[in-house]
């Protein structure tokens, strides 16, 4: 049964622990393996049990690409989506005996792909009789145990997420996704499983969940005086011991949290975002960790917590349904309790294996229906335009998302008090495969250019702050020497800058120079035909990502906010080129930005 609020805030006000068990139906299982002698002539009561994990899965259950409407691949041939993830689960669950395993994911489930995005906004799992999100179907149809909340659960808003957790068959766990006015958690924390073993001691495993604490900033709009969220330090402080006092054998972390120990929104709030590894340092009494969010690849990872020495495993499978993490448990009875006696994990490839026709075949109907919805035409386009090479020029592709940006925020704004000031737009090249055709545009080109549910806003920058801005953004670029060879393949992502945290700003022009060092590399900065003014205000179009300080980008994220729009960048892109009819590079393309050495162009 799923674990929905209601019954969860009654459960825990009864039991005045603040959190709910929920046991597993188990399964006999048989031990996987028997030790020798102990003591007195007993032979030694052993158990082994495998906990399967996925994390950001982002809307995948088909190996496809809604954005190309093309099976999905990539330079390193990797397939994607839940219904290749059953075939390794079944597999695993076959080979390790179904009760000897468990399967949790650590977030990021309901949003991403345009499977995701047709269930949220174009036939809403909210509408009355509405449908049962496909994401729910197949998680449920695998048979999953639980799931931590990822920040990008909150982008449609906390209706969305409610109804999708009431059509999950597990919990949705957020230890420290807390009401904002009771402190209360507004979600199930943790689940307790129960393992059967064959020596008549049940093992008991608690999965406590963990989200993200930029869910603040990013997703403001949404949660802003509804929930808080603290630190995942500081919530697991306060819930491991407890779980370890309700006989728990084994505390197992689901965390939507990087391992890096860093976060892209600065200081602006005190709770680090990627703080697994800090989690499994400071917090005694947890055996494993699945970690979330920086769509990294991490098969298996020790860490040791500070107070005990002890080594706690964490692991990150790969983004999307590539990989399917396993923690691999032993444990002996000891002292009339079980104990942890060793613990590892690995990742197995989701490309090894055939999607699971149970999945494919449950979810054909949704499919067919998003494949149509994208393939729709919207409109023409008088020329191809690509953004293979938008991460180091200035591409025409990049600069219609930022004609789109600058129109609507000038119509918002016309008539108003900021009517008189300049705009400018900020764009990323957030994929290095979108594309417009020449000829028909359809919903899937012009949606592929902005694969984030991003909006828009307007925030007011001096010209000074404008400088400092561009130059915390061409950081991206690796310092390349004049006259040194210039690789484009090796030129990007310095300081392991991802390609949606380099912004290209359109309404003024400047030279990156790549020769200089990061922090002094923006040179013939000019607005207008003359240098900017460092007190002239401007307007920059920015997405609520990047102005709720996603990518810690100096001054946007405090400067004053004069607009807002509650439609995805994604839905005005497509509305645009739907009222244009015919889109025409040559209206709004031009070469505001390149990079340069010494004054010399790269490219």
């Amino acid at each position: 049964m799923p674990l929905n609020r209601r019954a969860f805030l009654g459960t825990s006000a009864a039991a005045g622990a603040g959190a709910a068990m929920v046991g597993a139906s188990a399964v006999p299982a048989a031990a996987h393996g028997r030790g020798g002698g102990h003591g007195h002539g007993r032979p030694e009561k052993r158990y082994s049990f495998t906990v399967m994990g996925t994390t950001d899965l982002h809307g995948n259950v088909f190996n496809w690409d809604y954005f190309t409407d093309t099976e999905f691949d990539d330079k390193d041939h990797n397939d994607v989506g839940l219904a290749k993830i059953s075939t390794l689960v079944d597999r695993v669950r076959r080979e390790k005996g179904r009760g000897n395993t468990l399967l949790i994911d650590a977030g990021d489930t309901i949003q991403g792909t345009q499977l995701s995005y047709y269930y949220a906004k174009i036939d809403p799992i909210t509408a009355r009789r509405g449908p049962v999100h496909p994401m729910a179907q197949a998680m449920n149809a695998i048979g999953y145990d639980a799931a931590a909340l990822g920040n990008h659960e909150f982008n449609y808003g906390i209706p969305v997420l409610r109804k999708f957790e009431e059509q999950c068959d597990f919990p949705l766990l957020g230890a420290n996704a807390l009401d904002a006015k009771s402190l209360r958690p507004a979600f199930a924390p943790y689940v307790i499983k129960r393992m059967r073993t064959p020596h008549g001691r049940d093992v008991k495993v608690a999965v406590l969940g963990l989200t993200n604490p930029g869910i603040a900033i990013w997703d403001k709009a949404n949660v802003g005086g509804k929930m808080v969220f603290p630190g995942l330090e500081e919530q697991a402080a306060k819930y491991v011991p407890r779980l370890r006092s309700m006989g728990a054998d084994v505390v197992i972390v689901s965390a939507h949290s990087g391992n890096s120990g860093t976060s892209s929104y600065g200081d602006q709030i005190p709770y680090v975002e990627n703080a697994a590894g800090l989690v499994a340092e400071q917090v005694p009494g947890i055996d494993a960790i699945l970690v979330g969010h920086a769509h990294l690849e991490i098969p298996e990872y020790f860490v040791e917590n500070k107070r005990t020495g002890k080594k706690v495993v964490l692991s990150e499978p790969l983004k999307w349904g590539q990989r399917l993490t396993l923690f691999d448990f032993d444990l002996v009875w000891e002292k009339g309790r079980w104990v942890v006696e060793q613990a590892g994990s690995r990742v197995l490839n989701s490309n090894t294996v055939a999607e699971d026709p149970k999945i494919t075949r449950l979810l054909a109907d949704e499919h067919r229906k998003v494949v149509a919805y994208v393939n729709q035409v919207i409109g023409t386009s008088t020329a191809a335009m690509s953004t293979a090479e938008a991460a180091w020029k200035d591409e025409p592709i990049i600069d219609l998302i930022n004609v789109v940006q600058t129109e609507t925020v000038k119509a918002a704004l016309a008539g108003g008090a900021y009517a008189g000031l300049p705009v400018l737009s900020q764009a990323s090249c957030f994929s290095r495969t979108a594309r417009i055709p020449a000829g028909n545009v359809t919903i899937k080109d012009a949606a592929g250019l902005y694969p984030f549910e991003n909006t828009l806003e307007a925030r007011v920058l001096t010209g000074a702050q404008v400088k400092e801005y561009l130059e915390f953004s061409a950081r991206y670029y690796v310092q390349t020497a004049a006259g040194a060879p210039v690789d484009p393949s090796r030129l990007t992502n310095a300081e392991n800058t991802p390609d949606y945290n380099y912004d290209a700003v359109s309404g003024l022009t400047y030279e990156i120079d790549i020769a200089k060092p990061s922090g002094s590399r923006i040179v013939n900065l000019s607005f207008g035909g003359r240098p900017i003014d460092s007190a002239a205000e401007f307007v920059l179009a920015v997405n609520n990502y990047r102005a709720s300080g996603g990518g810690n980008f100096p001054h946007v994220a405090a400067a004053k906010q004069v607009w807002a729009n509650s439609e995805e960048i994604r839905n005005t892109i497509i509305s645009w080129v739907q009222a244009k009819g015919s889109v025409d590079a040559s209206e709004f393309a031009s070469v505001d930005w390149r990079l340069t050495r010494d004054g010399v162009p790269v490219f």
